[in-house]
């Protein structure tokens, strides 16, 4: 199955501010994260991208921008499943202010049972991502075949509920998964189980791209469903 690069948005406006987001329009990227997002072609360069998906909120779609101005042949694809959660009546409010409200401790320690006022809950946030991505990956492997790469563009919280996914974690952990703005979190899907190949990278990522293995080495993989004993030189 395909590997998904998962780009978090550049740093916003609101990052910088110090206020929760959520799904308020009108917050871009801030001119540390337009600089961040001018980066993304190059440092994604070695890498064969069959399409771009983006959550639809407007810093996701600046983070993008670049790169697609860069591959003007990559297609777009708008995907309401990844956008931020929806924080409810949390959104647009201070960060500090909200470390006082009794329901951050347990946003923070029991996310699974954390479920926002005029909002939804972060189980409801991560079902949604976790369903969006299993189709995209059957539709690029589908439509490019099963050694594409694909970028994603979300959000914080929605990159570390698919990363608790792809490593078997119960939501309740995901608050130990951390990616910074512009940073990139790669998962390399098969048939048994996913593999986590980069997390929170900000760094060179021509290692991601696919290569074909030698035949005693694809006999010995299979499908990727086993990983390499001692951790292995490269990836699954």
């Amino acid at each position: 199955m395909p590997t998904l690069i998962l780009v978090r948005h550049g740093r916003s406006t609101a990052n910088t501010a110090g206020v929760l987001a959520g799904r308020t329009p009108g917050v871009a990227l801030d001119e540390r994260g337009a600089e961040q997002a001018a980066a993304l072609p190059g440092r994604l360069a070695a890498l064969p991208l069959a399409a771009a998906v983006s959550s639809p909120l407007q810093r996701c779609r600046e983070t993008l921008q670049p790169l697609l101005d860069a591959r003007p042949d990559l297609p777009l694809h708008t995907e309401e499943r990844i956008s931020e959660c929806d924080y409810g009546d949390w959104a647009g409010r201070k960060l500090a202010e909200l470390s006082d409200e009794p329901l951050m401790t347990v946003v923070q320690q029991h996310p699974s049972a954390a479920a926002f006022p005029g909002g939804e809950s972060m189980r409801a946030m991560q079902a949604r991502a976790v369903d969006a991505v299993r189709e995209w990956n059957a539709r690029i492997e589908a439509e490019h075949g099963e050694n594409a790469v694909y970028v994603m563009c979300s959000h914080g919280d929605i990159i570390k509920s698919l990363v608790a996914d792809a490593l078997g974690m119960h939501l309740d952990l995901f608050q130990r998964v951390h990616a910074d703005p512009c940073s990139v979190t790669a998962i390399r899907y098969t048939r048994l189980r996913p593999f986590l190949l980069r997390l929170g990278d900000t760094g060179d990522l021509a290692p991601l791209a696919p290569r074909e293995p030698a035949p005693d080495e694809a006999k010995a993989a299979g499908d990727g469903a086993d990983a390499a004993v001692g951790g292995g030189a490269g990836a699954p």
